[in-house]
């Protein structure tokens, strides 16, 4: 009766299964095949759509440039652009992880009463369109912005600091959207954490750089990979940032992608493109998820113990 019960609980989850499987299927697997097809394709004569012959042309044009002579010479533009990309989502990702472990701490610290509170703070910006908050930054950060004005007020500019439309900006407006995927992860490792390791670390004689390090940073660490995990994959593919805060003068290739689907209407090679993020991002989740691995066979040890 046992056995029989059990193969029917496996059968009836399942069943309530279903509905998930058809639409990671439908809506999540299905549109990645046709990408992957689309990038053996050809370009179309006239520029729309694709041409139904198998070719490689779009992964060659990712490291060559052929001339109208039809002579072939390296071009590492978008080798470039993957490692700008690269490059901004690994600094919104380090500038979130440090903004972070702070602020998480601080909110696991509080009563429950008050981090229940806090937590929702840091969930409002969900509440507003991205797109509406990056362009509130575009407000802050430009010549006539609030930090501008302020800085000239207080005499510290004569003139206004030139940060919309640079790099610098594009970063800002990154962080700020991801801040809270970094947070929240960090706060639920912190949330389970006993303080009173902290304590009895302060009472061995061990500083406060120490405990952190030590301490309760190991204990966390599971929140800030996810954390970084959560940061990193976005901002990589991140479009609305580096086109409005950067002015299309900060190239990821979020926003190559979507100038080869429209303005140069190039869809094979947009699709290549694609494919290539893919595969960097399935990369990106292995070596997560074997740091992840490491993290959970480490975590068996004491933290205290690494003190004595």
């Amino acid at each position: 009766m046992a056995k029989r019960t059990a193969g029917r609980a496996g059968q009836g989850s399942w069943i309530v299964g279903l509905p998930g499987l058809l639409f990671l299927v439908v809506l999540v697997a299905a549109p990645l095949v046709v990408i992957v097809i689309y990038s053996f394709l050809s370009r179309a004569k006239l520029g729309v759509g694709v041409k139904w012959v198998f070719s490689l042309q779009p992964y060659i044009d990712l490291v060559y440039f052929e001339s109208l002579s039809g002579d072939r010479a390296l071009d590492a533009t978008y080798i470039q652009i993957f490692g700008n990309s690269l490059l901004f989502a690994a600094i919104t990702a380090l500038c979130c992880l440090l903004l972070s472990i702070p602020i998480a701490l601080w909110i696991a610290t509080r009563p429950p009463g008050r981090r229940t509170l806090l937590i929702f703070l840091v969930t409002i910006p969900f509440w507003t369109s991205l797109l509406i908050r990056t362009y509130a930054f575009v407000i802050i950060l430009n010549d006539n912005g609030p930090i501008n004005a302020a800085l000239m007020a207080i005499g510290l500019r004569d003139e206004p600091l030139g940060m919309l439309y640079t790099p610098f900006a594009t970063i800002v407006g990154l962080v700020y959207a991801f801040l809270p995927f970094m947070i929240l992860p960090i706060y639920a490792s912190a949330e389970r954490f006993d303080f009173r390791l902290a304590e009895a670390a302060y009472d061995l004689g061990a500083g406060k750089w120490t405990v952190l390090r030590r301490v309760v940073l190991p204990a966390v660490r599971p929140g800030i990979i996810a954390g970084m995990l959560l940061v990193f994959i976005p901002a990589l593919g991140s479009f609305l940032a580096p086109e409005l805060l950067g002015g299309g003068k900060t190239s990821m290739i979020a926003n190559v992608i979507a100038a080869q689907f429209g303005a140069s209407r190039n869809w094979p090679f947009g699709a290549a493109l694609s494919v290539m993020v893919l595969i960097i991002t399935l990369v990106i989740l292995l070596l997560f998820a074997l740091a992840a691995r490491r993290v959970s066979r480490s975590s068996g040890g004491s933290a205290i113990e690494g003190l004595l």
